[in-house]
């Protein structure tokens, strides 16, 4: 078992940054290639961006590439999501989740993650 806690989220101007966190406990967080996903209202959950074990490689959706940052510190059991020159359009509910199986596939597949935290609002206004 893994437990996720989210944190960070908040209200923010479009133009702005906010760093999310999330902190595991249970087995041993290292194990784990991590993701953050995202559901905006009405919509499907999408991923986001993806670390490996070790945070030497990084995975991002088109939609945020060159804006958000993922990375982790394993001594801290969390991995970060800092998200620069936020939009209008980043607004929605962040998750982040335990990727199952290798690096090299399915990263951005909701399905190949299986503990999820329970998510923090992130809200950009224009």
């Amino acid at each position: 078992q893994v437990q996720l806690v989210e944190s960070g989220g908040g209200l923010v101007q479009a133009g702005g940054s906010l760093r999310l966190s999330c902190a595991a406990s249970g087995r041993s967080f290292s194990n784990y290639a991590m993701g953050w996903f995202r559901q905006g209202p009405g919509l499907e959950r999408e991923f986001v961006a993806a670390s490996s074990r070790s945070g030497g490689m990084t995975y991002y959706a088109d939609s945020v590439q060159g804006r958000f940052i993922i990375s982790r510190d394993n001594a801290k059991n969390t991995v970060y999501l800092q998200m620069n020159n936020l939009k209008p359009e980043d607004t929605a509910l962040y998750y982040c989740a335990t990727k199952t199986g290798t690096w090299y596939t399915a990263r951005n597949i909701r399905t190949d993650y299986d503990y999820w935290g329970q998510g923090t609002q992130v809200t950009v206004s224009s």
